[in-house]
Parts: structure tokens; C-alpha cells; sequence
């Protein structure tokens, strides 16, 4: 006995469960409700007072044989309940099958009227699924049982209006389909043509750092380069045990320019490959190797200080873990500024500077200056662009310029997250 009651309380939770919210109203729709309830009563209290005097009947509110209610009181109270019919559809119309009963016997054309709009009303608004059904099946019987069907008859002046009126509202609404279907397409033809443009915007910033990094990979390697073949073919017929270490040295840059062309371009692949949806072949190491950081300064100096170009490098503060692409942006820092003093400041020396200080990190290169080489005419100072578009995603500054006792500075300011 306890399982059936409990399953018969759970279906009629179920059941009287709401499948939806009820509507909120705008004021606009406020306003059409009013109006509507206003014209339906005062029409219908109109039409009843007038067949009630012309039939002799009983003044308004009286309580006679054929009802509860006079036909005028009736269509007043039934048009009044339709100022909620949206926001509570079903409550509006029990009220109106309520005063319908009380009135049925002398039921005025308007009641009916308002029965069918407040119906409609319950179809459309209420999230109520089966008190709704059962209150419109309800509805119907009550009218087809109780009601007269002789009082129903619409008079001919009417008919117009009940034809011309569902064409005009029919009409409308496609109209107003129409017009919100051009609004929805042109919504989606915007939206299509800012996405093309966000692809675009997307594959031009791609494109630029994509050449950063090809300038400052290739860059810098085939400057120190040139410098040490350069040298190897000047001292090779008199000192052939420094050109054979100076092309060394030509083959251990080269090395090192494919090692980092190859994470780039690894990177890319791998990009390609995910967006293809194909099955990667298993990456080397040197692939799957990380960008250069800060950790990588040392060889970096030391390959530089190989080429014949005096380069010291000095750490300040305790080094600790940075994200990953402030350690790139400070290691390309570096190599953009002992790359252009390699091309732009022969025979200078160079003075790297790395400090670790508690909300930023400094790297600054300095040097004391030289003629320039026979590449400096080749840069463009795109380099020095890039660096600074690069640092400035993480809210850094990139200062370069001459010092005024001779040579040139590049300093990084990258701020840095605290705990």
C-alpha cells in the first residue's frame, strides 16, 4: 500500500511538474492585454445590456431564474481576468469557466469570446502540460454539454471582420516572419564575415611570428657565421690551426641554426597535422626539444665569444623558474643585440646582464662600440620591431639606443608574476 501511494505521489509530481517558465510580459504586451479586456467588456456589456432590455429582462446583478449571474455582469467578468492572461494563463482561465458556469444558462456572446481567447491563452503560455490539457478538454466539454448553440450565432455584420481579421493577423505574422528571417540572415552574414576577418587577423599575426622567429633563429646564426669564415679565410695560409678552429666553429653555428630551425618548424607541423586531423609521424627529440630560455644564455655567449667577439655574462638575484615564453622573449633579447653587434660594432665587447628582481626581470646588452661590418647595410631594424611587439604581450619595454660614453645599449624590462 505504501509503494502505490508513494508511486501515485510521484506521478502526480510529475505531472503537475511545469515543462517551461511562465512568460514575462513586456509592457507592450501589458498594454495589448489591457485593451483587449477593456474592448471585450465594455463591447460585450454593451451587446448584453442591450438583448436584456429588448427581451424585458432583470436589471444588472440580479439573480434570477435562467442564472447566477446577468448576462451584462457575466461578460464583465469574464474580460477582466484576460489582463493576466499571459502571466498566468491558466489561473485566467478556471476564473473565466467559473463565472461561465455561474452565468451559462444567459451566457452572453462575449463570455464566449473570452472562453476562447482564454483558452488559447492556456494552450500557448502555460508550461503546465496536463492540468492544461485537462482544463482545455474541460473547457470544451462544459460549452458543447451546458451551452446553448442557438446564442452562438454570429450576426452577418460580423462575418466581414471574421474573415478579414485572421488574414490581416496571418498576413502579419508572415510578414513578421519574413522580416526577422532577413534580420536573422543578415545577422549570420556578419557574423560569417567577422569570423573570415578574425581568420585573417589570426593567420597575419601567425605569419609575423612565425618571422620573428626565422629572423632571430637565422639571424644571428649566420652572422657569427660569416664573422668566423670570414676570419678562417684570412688566416688560413698563415695560421691554418685557427682556421680549421674557426671552421669548426662555422660547423658547430650551423648546427645549432638547424637544431632551433627545426623547433620551429617542428612546431609548425605539428600544428598542421592537429588541425588535419592526421596521425603524426613520431617525432626526434631535437623536435620535440623546448624554445631556448635564459638556461641556454651560457652557450649561447659562448658561441658568440668563439667567433672572436670578447662577451661576458653576469646574473643577478637567484634565478628561479619563469613562464616559458619570458624566458624566450629574453633569450631572443640576446641574440637580436649580440647579433647586430656582431654586424653593426666590430671589435666592440658586449656585456650581458640578466637580473632576477622580484616583480620584473631585467636583460640588458651593452657594448662599447666598433665599425660596422660588411652586413650591416643587410638589417632593416626589423629585429629590433619584432623584440619589442614580442615583449610587449607581457606588459614589457624594450629600450635601445647609443650611450652617451660610446656604444649601444639594449634593455628589457618583463614584468613578472608574484605569488
Amino acid at each position: 500500500m505504501i509503494p502505490t501511494t508513494a508511486r501515485l505521489r510521484e506521478l502526480t509530481a510529475r505531472a503537475l511538474r511545469p515543462a517551461g517558465e511562465l512568460p514575462r510580459p513586456n509592457r507592450r504586451n501589458q498594454v495589448f492585454d489591457v485593451l483587449l479586456a477593456l474592448v471585450l467588456g465594455v463591447v460585450a456589456m454593451r451587446a448584453a445590456q442591450s438583448a436584456l432590455g429588448d427581451s424585458g429582462g432583470q436589471p444588472l446583478g440580479h439573480r434570477g431564474p435562467e442564472g447566477w449571474l446577468s448576462p451584462p455582469l457575466t461578460a464583465l467578468l469574464t474580460a477582466v481576468p484576460l489582463v493576466l492572461r499571459r502571466r498566468y494563463p491558466l489561473a485566467v482561465l478556471w476564473v473565466v469557466m467559473a463565472v461561465t458556469l455561474l452565468g451559462m444558462h444567459d451566457l452572453p456572446r462575449g463570455a464566449l469570446y473570452a472562453g476562447v481567447i482564454a483558452a488559447y491563452s492556456a494552450a500557448a503560455y502555460s508550461p503546465y502540460r496536463i492540468p492544461r490539457l485537462a482544463t482545455l478538454l474541460l473547457t470544451a466539454l462544459l460549452f458543447s454539454v451546458f451551452g446553448d448553440s442557438g446564442s452562438y450565432s454570429v450576426p452577418s455584420a460580423y462575418v466581414p471582420f471574421l474573415l478579414l481579421v485572421p488574414i490581416v493577423v496571418a498576413a502579419d505574422g508572415i510578414r513578421t516572419w519574413k522580416h526577422r528571417a532577413d534580420q536573422d540572415r543578415a545577422r549570420l552574414s556578419a557574423l560569417e564575415q567577422r569570423q573570415v576577418a578574425a581568420m585573417r587577423r589570426a593567420v597575419a599575426q601567425e605569419r609575423a611570428r612565425i618571422a620573428r622567429e626565422l629572423h632571430d633563429v637565422v639571424t644571428h646564426n649566420v652572422s657569427v657565421m660569416v664573422i668566423q669564415a670570414g676570419a678562417a679565410r684570412t688566416v688560413m695560409a698563415v695560421a691554418p690551426d685557427q682556421a680549421a678552429e674557426a671552421l669548426l666553429a662555422v660547423e658547430a653555428g650551423g648546427r645549432a641554426a638547424l637544431v632551433e630551425l627545426r623547433q620551429v618548424m617542428g612546431l609548425l607541423t605539428m600544428d598542421a597535422e592537429e588541425a588535419e586531423g592526421a596521425e603524426a609521424e613520431p617525432a626526434t627529440a631535437v623536435e620535440l626539444a623546448p624554445q631556448p630560455g635564459l638556461d641556454r644564455l651560457a652557450a649561447l655567449v659562448e658561441r658568440v665569444r668563439r667567433s672572436g667577439v670578447p662577451v661576458r655574462l653576469t646574473v643577478v638575484g637567484t634565478p628561479r623558474p619563469v613562464p616559458s615564453g619570458v624566458e624566450l622573449a629574453g633569450y631572443r633579447v640576446v641574440q637580436e643585440a649580440l647579433t647586430n653587434m656582431v654586424k653593426h660594432a666590430v671589435g666592440a665587447e658586449a656585456t650581458v646582464t640578466v637580473e632576477y628582481r622580484a616583480d620584473r626581470l631585467r636583460v640588458e646588452v651593452v657594448d662599447t662600440g666598433g665599425r660596422p661590418g660588411p652586413s650591416a647595410a643587410s638589417g632593416g631594424g626589423r629585429g629590433l620591431i619584432g623584440l619589442r611587439e614580442r615583449i610587449a604581450v607581457y606588459g614589457g619595454t624594450l629600450h635601445s639606443g647609443p650611450r652617451p660614453t660610446g656604444g649601444y645599449r639594449v634593455r628589457a624590462l618583463i614584468p613578472l608574476e608574484t605569488s
